[in-house]
């Protein structure tokens, strides 16, 4: 898990959860997660089933509700501290679908990883509006401590820009998301192009830092 990690947000976008989802396919993203904090469960079905259908070549996750995701065949969930324990997911989704965990602490990436996660959503590495819920942010640092400890994919999450996303990846994250930079960009593909990007560019100075 190499680059940027697409996650849908309803009330920012310009244009739609649809059309997002089309831009990130054209520009080449490898994973994709539908999150949904404003529909009713039969919306998030119908939705989540038309996205998948667009999102096929990429990885397909479903944030929160493991009912959809098994009802439209996605690939895997992301979970939060307030969503239901990994053991009872992997329980019910079986071995071979993806479950990201988000933490918060070096301590919470440890333990998720010793639960099996497959990756962590390090959150809020800065000020977020799309989660106005997450407390203080972590900061670069945090990424720096958890890469330490990591064996699994890290994907940083929050208020990242990009005028801020090289030193998110300089601080070693796997994958990073920027939700409020893309969605609401005219042209979605080529802000997602803009972070992937940075990436490669970037690839001999983290070499250094590292």
């Amino acid at each position: 898990m190499k680059g940027y990690y697409f996650i849908t947000d309803s009330k920012l976008s310009l244009k739609g959860n649809l059309s997002d989802i089309s831009a990130a396919v054209k520009a080449q993203v490898r994973i994709i997660q539908y999150r949904s904090k404003d529909r009713t469960v039969k919306q998030m079905y119908a939705e989540a089933l038309a996205l998948r259908k667009i999102a096929r070549g990429a990885l397909f996750i479903i944030n929160d509700r493991i009912d959809i995701a098994l009802a439209v065949d996605a690939d895997g969930v992301h979970l939060g501290a307030e969503d239901m324990p990994y053991e009872a997911a992997r329980k019910i989704l079986g071995k071979d679908r993806i479950i990201g965990l988000t933490v918060h602490t070096v301590e919470q990436a440890e333990h998720a990883q010793l639960l099996g996660a497959d990756y962590l959503g390090v959150s809020a590495i800065f000020a977020t509006r799309t989660k106005p819920d997450a407390g203080n942010p972590s900061g670069v640092e945090l990424i720096r401590r958890i890469k330490k400890i990591a064996s699994i994919p890290v994907v940083a999450i929050g208020g990242i820009t990009l005028e801020n996303a090289p030193e998110v990846i300089n601080a070693g994250a796997d994958a990073l998301c920027a939700i409020s930079a893309v969605v609401t960009h005219p042209d979605v593909a080529a802000a997602i192009i803009s972070f992937q990007k940075l990436f490669s560019n970037l690839k001999n100075l983290k070499d250094i830092v590292a």
